[in-house]
């Protein structure tokens, strides 16, 4: 008998008031279309019920992959990188700070979700820690 694996994809949207799915290969466009319309803050729900958060300063951004809501998850981080950068806007209009640490340069943070939406998984050289 032979056994036949299939590799299944989630499927992500940007969770807001109007849902857009979006693939590994639109995913960064429709990042930087929010943040120039001044949406620091995107929230991308799977198929699966996992949450990929991303918020950015313009320059940083912090990249979190949740299980679920309310559910242990990882995030980005930078090991060794000293400071921290403010500017992070949230959707209610809070305004955060973070250690850089904890935070990815952007185009970083670009590769991470699109690998992220692409494969479900961190990429290779990715670091992150998961939150506990």
């Amino acid at each position: 008998m032979r056994e036949i694996g299939v590799l299944v994809i989630e499927s992500w949207v940007i969770s807001d008031d109007r849902p857009a799915s979006v693939s590994s290969a639109g995913v960064v466009e429709a990042l930087r279309s929010r943040i120039d319309s001044g949406q620091l803050e995107t929230w991308l729900t799977s198929s699966s019920g996992r949450l990929l958060a991303f918020v950015t300063n313009t320059e940083r951004a912090m990249v979190v992959l949740l299980e679920g809501e309310g559910g242990p998850g990882e995030h980005a981080v930078a090991p060794g990188t000293t400071g921290a950068s403010d500017g992070f806007i949230l959707s209610n209009g809070q305004g955060d700070e973070y250690p850089d640490e904890d935070t990815v340069p952007i185009r970083e943070a670009f590769r991470i979700v699109e690998h992220i939406v692409g494969t479900g998984s961190w990429p290779a050289g990715a670091c992150w820690v998961v939150d506990g």
